[in-house]
């Protein structure tokens, strides 16, 4: 993955302002983005095509949400992964800024700071958890495995596959057959058949990365090639069908990737290798979603940055789940507080 990337950073545009940890960004086919949002009490930004930002926040405050991926809902409610310093869950937050908890413990364990929920379809959630170590960052190693992801359907929650190497981002591919999982600090991309009854089949490797390169985003564009961002490096990786790697995008330093690869390979990697950015233009980018009219628009979430950057892809990209959503009330938050 030495190759110069294809995508220059001179081709990147910003879209929104003031965002607070914009995470997780999904798109949806009416322009509008959705971006996690640590605001206040937590919730989700709303951008529209112009690039004006209205949020839904949460009005209560127990516990306090710190959502990082999140998934739409027909009708507007949204779903948040909450990332607490110390529990975590799934809460559903509404349009008028209300809560419920959907998920916050399993067999009777409170659930540990939980990274991500994906809504396969109206019945079937993925939900992954990174670590159950305190800190979290004590799991910033390839020697750590103990992240799961957890399968919610009919009601029912049960883990499906454990033993992750710091479990991130997952996505199920276009015939519901395959669940693909970011596995961060081990470095891969794993695949797991889904059985009909949503049992999963053993992990398969479809991707190891090299130095410098901690997958956490996911998104998978036409001809079933897997774009994952990574953390720390700024690099956006191409995988293709056949697991070709190439490097789209990348906002590094050397001198800083350097020391957090030291750090990694001593086992002491830390808050301050994720906090601590040096770049051109990109602040961690950690997410990906493609949108606009044809799907070939690429949107970055971030940790660091308060803005999304975005780019043309070179690939149009896969129509997410929500794609088609009934959005509810929330286009009308947009006419409503221009009143």
């Amino acid at each position: 993955m030495a190759a110069r990337p294809r995508i220059p950073l001179s081709s990147l545009s910003f879209l929104g302002q003031g965002l607070n940890r914009p995470e997780c960004v999904l798109a949806h086919s009416s322009g509008m983005l959705l971006v996690s949002d640590w605001t206040g009490n937590g919730g989700v930004a709303l951008l529209s095509p112009e690039g004006a930002v209205r949020c839904v926040l949460a009005r209560d405050d127990q516990p306090q949400l710190r959502p990082n991926g999140i998934a739409l809902e027909p009708g507007g409610t949204l779903l948040l992964a909450h990332l607490g310093a110390d529990e975590g869950g799934v809460f559903r937050l509404f349009p008028d800024g209300t809560t419920e908890p959907l998920l916050t413990e399993l067999d009777g364990r409170a659930l540990p700071p939980t990274n991500f929920v994906l809504r396969q379809d109206d019945a079937r959630l993925w939900i992954t958890v990174s670590t159950a170590v305190r800190p979290r960052s004590a799991a910033y190693r390839k020697d750590v495995a103990d992240g799961f992801v957890i399968l919610l359907e009919g009601g029912r929650a049960r883990i499906a596959a454990e033993g992750l190497g710091y479990t991130n981002e997952c996505l199920v591919s276009p015939d519901g057959g395959t669940l693909f999982v970011n596995e961060t600090f081990a470095r891969r991309t794993s695949a797991f058949a889904i059985g009909r009854d949503g049992q999963l089949g053993p992990a398969r490797e479809v991707a190891r990365y090299s130095e410098g390169c901690f997958p956490d985003g996911l998104a998978m564009d036409r001809d079933g090639g897997l774009w994952v961002t990574s953390i720390v490096s700024n690099r956006v990786v191409h995988v293709a069908s056949d697991g070709r790697q190439e490097v789209m995008l990348e906002d590094s330093d050397p001198d800083h990737l350097d020391w957090v690869e030291e750090a990694y390979r001593a086992h002491a990697m830390g808050r301050p290798h994720l906090d601590k950015i040096s770049s051109r233009r990109l602040a961690n980018i950690s997410s990906l979603a493609f949108g606009g009219p044809d799907l070939s628009t690429a949107f970055l979430g971030c940790l660091l940055g308060d803005r999304l950057a975005c780019f043309a892809a070179p690939r149009p990209g896969l129509p997410p789940p929500h794609w088609m959503a009934d959005l509810g009330p929330l286009p009308a938050l947009f006419s409503e507080t221009a009143k």
